[in-house]
């Protein structure tokens, strides 16, 4: 028997910069929080599809993908699919939830721009790892020792 082929779906850890630090955008679906994400059409790019996911499902159209087009992925659920994410900040604050014409309403109940603590308790085990991920990034650099430069 052949494993069944991996269906992708990609979106994008959506970061933006306050004074109180990082904060990333969930979305809520009934009661699962995640990142804006959706399945990858046929021959489109990943990274092409994770970006209008984010268009279409938050109208935020300002991403910033600092750290180039790195991304992580999920291990198969739901019934082999696989996310895959990249990471990108914004400096949109409201967020929209369209409404989507075949649903008749819109494909998520509500959003929040969270600190990564208040993310990692909303979110499921299958997303935590991604907070994790992106927070790597987030990182601030430690300043390099006077001792180390010169060694």
């Amino acid at each position: 028997m052949s494993p069944r082929p991996t269906r992708l779906s990609a979106g994008v850890v959506v970061i933006r910069e306050t004074h109180e630090g990082w904060l990333y955008l969930l979305l809520r679906a009934y009661n699962h929080w995640d990142f804006p994400k959706g399945m990858v059409e046929p021959g489109e790019e990943p990274l092409a599809a994770a970006i209008r996911e984010v268009r279409e499902e938050t109208l935020i159209e300002d991403l910033q993908f600092a750290w180039g087009n790195d991304y992580t992925q999920t291990n198969p659920y739901s019934r082999g699919k696989v996310a895959r994410y990249y990471i990108a900040t914004t400096r949109t604050v409201e967020v929209t939830l369209p409404v989507i014409e075949a649903l008749g309403r819109a494909e998520h109940n509500e959003f929040r721009w969270v600190s990564r603590a208040d993310a990692l308790k909303l979110v499921s085990p299958r997303v935590s790892p991604i907070i994790e991920w992106a927070d790597n990034y987030l990182e601030p650099q430690k300043p390099l020792d006077i001792d180390e430069a010169s060694a």
